[in-house]
């Protein structure tokens, strides 16, 4: 099974195959901590990403940290004897969620394959992003009183953020860019089960998707096409189906002047290749 079927099983779906970015980020000769850069302008579609990713891959361990949650920490008990009360130790600062998330991964890594996923970093203090490149150079988090390893054999990191990454941290990651974007369209009829009967049809699809940027992906399609056979016969009903369906196409291209054409087109060829009658609403009733 193909990487990008792996992946939209696990919620990520695209036209786009990662397979050749996944192998040169895992090919690289490379000292430092394998870092992939999620980049796309699509929000959460990333962590989508990242997700999907780490299960395709089968990765035993998965350590998720969001920098735009605030930090909730709970009221911290400290029990000491009284030979502590007399000669008092200064305490360890308590680690924050990032810190403790870095230590899991680093701990998971020793013996497993394991992805640590680091989202929202925009939100982060910048100093963590220092922290951070030093940790992917050197393979080690350093605390105020210990310090611990990481595995560079096991661990990925996945770094996730909606503004640039701060430039040393960026220059030692691989990016991949995960952005719906559509790819030609070039399913045949034969391709779904339909005869050649539909050709026209599926040319007329092809004509309009090319227009309007590229192909939905394959679950996009058989939702598509399934408005087509059972609930499209209108060009505004099409332009519904398109737009609540396909991730990718944006509404404001669909009602653009130079596209009701090619709409025009998939309806008539919709028409004919269903032997349908042109439903006029609103007009008077046959006799």
């Amino acid at each position: 099974m193909t990487l990008r079927r792996r992946m939209a099983e696990f919620g990520f779906e695209s036209n786009e195959d990662y397979e050749f970015q996944v192998r040169a980020l895992f090919a690289a000769r490379i000292d430092h901590l394998r870092c992939l850069a999620v980049c796309g302008e699509s929000g959460r579609r990333k962590t989508a990403f990242a997700n999907a990713l780490a299960q395709a891959l089968e990765y035993p361990h998965v350590v998720y940290h969001d920098f735009s949650l605030p930090e909730a920490p709970g009221p911290q008990v400290i029990v000491v004897s009284a030979e502590e009360q007399e000669n008092p130790q200064p305490a360890d600062a308590p680690l924050s969620h990032f810190e403790r998330a870095v230590v899991e991964a680093c701990a998971f890594s020793e013996a497993a394959r394991t992805v640590l996923v680091l989202d929202q970093l925009q939100a982060a203090d910048f100093r963590d992003q220092m922290r951070l490149n030093g940790f992917v150079r050197t393979h080690e988090w350093a605390m105020s009183t210990a310090a611990v390893r990481a595995n560079p054999r096991h661990l990925l990191l996945v770094l996730i953020s909606e503004q640039p990454l701060y430039h040393s941290l960026a220059r030692v990651s691989y990016r991949v860019w995960t952005d719906a974007r559509g790819s030609p369209f070039t399913l045949r009829p034969q391709d779904v089960g339909l005869g050649t009967d539909a050709s026209a049809l599926f040319e007329a699809l092809a004509a309009l998707f090319d227009a309007l940027g590229g192909a939905p992906t394959p679950s996009e399609f058989a939702r598509i096409l399934d408005d087509l056979l059972h609930q499209v016969r209108t060009e505004d009903q099409l332009r519904h189906s398109l737009f609540g369906w396909t991730e990718h196409i944006d509404r404001a291209a669909l009602a653009a002047p130079a596209i009701a054409q090619l709409l025009r087109r998939v309806v008539d060829a919709l028409s004919e290749w269903l032997g349908a009658e042109e439903v006029v609403v609103g007009g008077d009733p046959p006799d």
